[in-house]
């Protein structure tokens, strides 16, 4: 995989609000973009369905496909371009329409503008609020990570992030950060806990997690804010506000990765052909 010769990178988590016209989120989110890079920012995040209303907050009714696009598409090729102009990493996430399916999509283009790739979320969940089983197919890029400008990424959508396995599995492919593009609403869980699930991520995988959540009230939910950075010793070394707009800044030691506790213990010493017989038969996979 190709490194950066500086180990220091300025990442931006950029959480803002979505309103029911599209162009307008986009034209908010390059601005911002733009912004961000101005800063001094090498790699910039944006959260679940970046520059869209928040589509299963209510039941699928009728042709789903009607709103979501492809990638490549004029999102994509949007953000392609101030990439490549400002020299910037970015993650961000849409609803995709490939063929007949529809998924949960975050393209990553790289500080040239070049489309490396797309994550789709792969585990689908159902509850009031979050009624994705109707809008998303599963994903089927597997857990790939990105040989980017600043170093191995790897991505975490949403409800992804829930699952030890697919979190190790960025470790295991190389990822030196991990970004979290995120829609959680206020008092969605108990105080602290999914902070503290991707600290303990972060310290057991020994990357960096950036998770970037969306903010502003919509039809039934209103969104958090609260994006923040874990180092891989599990610490937060950024956090963003409480529902509001916001672009949040971090210096990321890359260094950090291979002096931490699980790039030199944990992963090393796996035992991974022995978890599988562990487990009953009548119980598997």
């Amino acid at each position: 995989m190709r490194r950066c010769r500086n180990r220091t990178v300025q990442i931006a988590l950029i959480q803002q609000h979505a309103s029911s016209s599209k162009e307008d989120n986009l034209r908010r989110g390059l601005n911002a973009l733009r912004r961000a890079a101005d800063k001094g920012a090498k790699c910039a995040c944006f959260a679940e369905l970046s520059f869209e209303w928040f589509h299963p907050q209510t039941p699928a009714n009728g042709d789903v496909k009607a709103v979501a696009e492809p990638v490549p598409g004029p999102t994509t090729e949007a953000i392609q371009k101030i990439a490549r102009e400002c020299g910037i990493v970015v993650v961000f996430n849409l609803f995709e329409r490939d063929g007949d399916r529809c998924y949960d999509c975050s393209p990553v283009i790289d500080a040239d503008g070049t489309l490396l790739g797309r994550t789709r979320m792969i585990h689908i969940t159902d509850y009031p609020c979050f009624h994705e089983k109707g809008y998303y197919s599963p994903g089927d890029t597997g857990v790939p990570v990105y040989d980017t400008a600043v170093g191995p990424i790897g991505v975490a959508i949403c409800y992804d992030r829930h699952f030890p396995e697919y979190m190790r599995a960025l470790a295991v492919n190389g990822a030196e950060l991990v970004l979290v593009p995120q829609a959680g609403a206020i008092d969605e869980w108990p105080e602290g806990l999914y902070e503290a699930e991707m600290r303990a991520a972060a310290f057991q995988n020994g990357y960096y997690v950036a998770l970037c959540n969306r903010v502003g009230k919509e039809d039934g939910l209103t969104f958090a804010g609260e994006s923040f950075v874990s180092a891989p010793d599990g610490t937060v070394i950024a956090r963003g506000p409480r529902c509001e707009d916001h672009i949040l800044y971090a210096d990321l030691d890359l260094q950090a990765v291979a002096r931490s506790h699980a790039r030199r213990l944990f992963l090393p010493d796996r035992w991974p052909e022995l978890y599988t017989k562990w487990i009953s038969p009548d119980r598997g996979p």
